[in-house]
């Protein structure tokens, strides 16, 4: 059963759902979301501004009320963001989870689109620690005026 919100007597929001010892009340404000999802405050603020987080219940006194679907959407946006994805995509993403039709295909792909820019990040990355770890081999040589690291990052590419 979907959680849901109610108003209480004081006019404040009450997000309910069926636990294990029945009707449960789990509304929590924004710094306790930010706590549940490993999130900072800012960055769920931000999330609600740019659409991917949808904008909560406030009480009467203008604070959020946050539930356990906000919970679940910040974690889907922090680990997509720990894996990469672009904001466009987590968008995308997000649309194809809400979608009746599951949309696994079209997520397989864009999955897989993905993987093909973090391998050539990871080939970037590479080539990057080559370059670095030559250089600095250079300067353990020592008897040169010029520090070879400094000569490389002037260098046209």
């Amino acid at each position: 059963m979907e959680p849901v919100a109610t108003t209480g007597s004081s006019n404040d929001f009450r997000i309910l759902s069926w636990g294990p010892g029945g009707l449960e009340m789990q509304a929590f404000s924004i710094g306790e979301l930010a706590a549940k999802s490993g999130s900072k405050v800012e960055t769920i603020r931000y999330y609600e501004r740019i659409g991917l987080m949808a904008e909560p219940p406030r009480t009467a006194g203008g604070h959020r009320v946050y539930g356990p679907k906000h919970n679940k959407r910040m974690r889907f946006i922090r680990r997509s963001r720990e894996l990469g994805f672009p904001i466009e995509e987590i968008r995308a993403l997000i649309d194809m989870e809400e979608r009746e039709d599951g949309a696994c295909e079209e997520v397989r792909l864009l999955a897989l689109e993905h993987l093909g820019r973090v391998r050539s990040r990871i080939q970037d990355l590479t080539a990057m620690a080559q370059v670095l770890c030559e250089t600095a081999d250079h300067c353990a040589e020592g008897g040169s005026t010029r520090c070879p690291i400094l000569d490389a990052l002037s260098v046209e590419s």
